[in-house]
């Protein structure tokens, strides 16, 4: 079993960076599948919307169409973290952005076992 804590949400303005990071804890972080997800408000229902994955022992990286060229996932696997850099954000990335794993290879169908708690981003116009 995996723990997960994202951190290096906030306010940026349109047009700037952020990193997120992903701190994972008891167990080999190297055997998992790891992504990021993230969920717009709050409204009942509203499912997380895939962002980027990246598979164990596979540096090939997954990306929705939404944030491709613009946001680089990877990972560090000594120091157990899960990395996604974001640039020329917008207000339309606004939303809680959540780490997620699962000892499955990546596919469209991915249901991940284990998430983080969420880390806000919010992106001014």
């Amino acid at each position: 079993q995996v723990q997960l804590v994202e951190s290096g949400g906030g306010l940026v303005q349109a047009g700037g960076s952020l990193r997120l990071s992903c701190a994972a804890s008891g167990a080999t972080f190297s055997s998992y599948t790891v992504a990021w997800f993230r969920q717009a408000g709050q409204a009942p229902g509203k499912e997380r919307e895939f962002v980027a994955a990246i598979n164990r022992g596979d540096p090939a990286a997954y990306y929705s169409d939404s944030v491709k060229g613009r946001f680089t996932i990877s990972r560090d696997n000594a120091k157990k973290t899960l990395y996604l850099q974001m640039n020329s954000l917008k207000p339309e990335d606004t939303a809680v952005y959540y780490c997620a794993a699962d000892l499955w290879r990546y596919d469209t169908n991915w249901r991940p076992a284990y998430w983080g708690q969420g880390t806000q981003v919010t992106v001014s116009s």
